[in-house]
């Protein structure tokens, strides 16, 4: 029997794709059992919407017996957090230092980071955290760090190109982050909401570093290997797909009879309506809201559009009241 599944049902389901928070996560999963078609075609959907919901609803019980000061936690700023994993020198300080201008500690040897470091990456008009921690191998994470990983918006895996243990520390990071269930790289999709992750390959101008790209994408071409150099080489890409990777898009306000706010855009997920948009610029403008005049993605500029309206980034949007 066919799901017959709604637009409606589908907009939810897009707004859980993109969530990161475990209350954004759960809020859609919500949406999606209130929303989906009850009749026999869907009941296995029913079951695993309500399974994921049961998870979630554990996992937080669990995180709030154990609360307490917890010095890998990183308060998110900016249009979201991308925190970097990587074995020891693998270039993981310099980048953020070559991207965000944080005052981060770029030593010859090991362990020079203790704790996490953020610093805010320049992107357009809006910034993105991005959150350098300690080293890690397979056989040694310090105490926390997987709770700083797991509650990022996603995950930037950094090897080091020039080394000749490259191809192992890029296996021995997907090892290590699929068994402590921060990423999937399973063909069932086994873990509940996993984070996107991007791959960067970086000390690409050394001389050594060419030879050992090509072998890593020979010996793994499923996946998106990006090489970098903190000196310039791969940064500005770089940039755009870390904020790509957020799955954000950004909004901007227009009053009536005023020019747009070009200057301060409000950050919504991927998939998310003009209902969604009254409910962040103010807490009471869904009650009030009819409709609104969108600039962008619509048809023609200041089209009147419903509230179930999916947005999309760089749209103007002025609300009816």
């Amino acid at each position: 029997m066919p799901a017959n599944l709604t637009p409606q049902y589908h907009a939810a389901e897009e707004r859980y794709r993109y969530a990161r928070t475990p209350e954004e996560k759960e809020t859609a999963l919500q949406e999606m059992l209130a929303l989906i078609p009850k009749h026999k075609g869907t009941e296995k959907l029913q079951a695993d919407i309500k399974r994921r919901l049961a998870r979630l609803k554990e996992e937080k019980k669990k995180k709030k017996q154990a609360k307490g000061f917890d010095p890998f936690a990183v308060e998110k700023e900016g249009a979201g957090q991308i925190v970097l994993a990587g074995y020891p020198n693998c270039g993981k300080s310099a980048l953020v230092g070559a991207l965000t201008r944080a005052r981060v500690k770029v030593t010859e040897y090991p362990y020079a980071t203790s704790l996490p470091v953020t610093g805010m990456m320049p992107y357009e008009d809006t910034y993105v955290q991005l959150v350098d921690t300690p080293p890690v191998t397979p056989e040694a994470i310090p105490p926390g760090l997987t709770g700083t990983f797991k509650a990022a918006d996603a995950l930037l895996i950094v090897i080091d190109a020039a080394s000749p243990e490259c191809l192992d520390q890029l296996e021995g990071m997907l090892q290590l982050l699929q068994e402590r269930e921060v990423i999937d790289l399973s063909e069932e999709g086994e873990i509940i909401a996993p984070l996107p992750f991007l791959i960067v390959a970086t000390k690409s101008d050394l001389t050594e570093s060419e030879e050992n790209l090509q072998l890593l994408r020979e010996l793994r071409p499923d996946l998106q290997i990006d090489a970098v150099s903190c000196h310039g080489h791969g940064l500005d890409l770089l940039r755009q797909k870390l904020f790509d990777i957020l799955g954000v898009i950004r909004i901007y306000g227009k009053a009536p009879g005023r020019p747009p706010d070009k200057e301060r855009p409000f950050i919504l997920r991927k998939g998310s309506t003009v209902l969604d948009f009254a409910d962040l610029v103010h807490k009471d403008f869904p009650k009030k809201l009819k409709s609104a005049l969108v600039w962008g993605s619509s048809r023609f500029d200041g089209q009147a559009v419903p509230r179930d309206y999916i947005l999309a980034d760089g749209d103007v949007v002025e609300l009816q009241l």
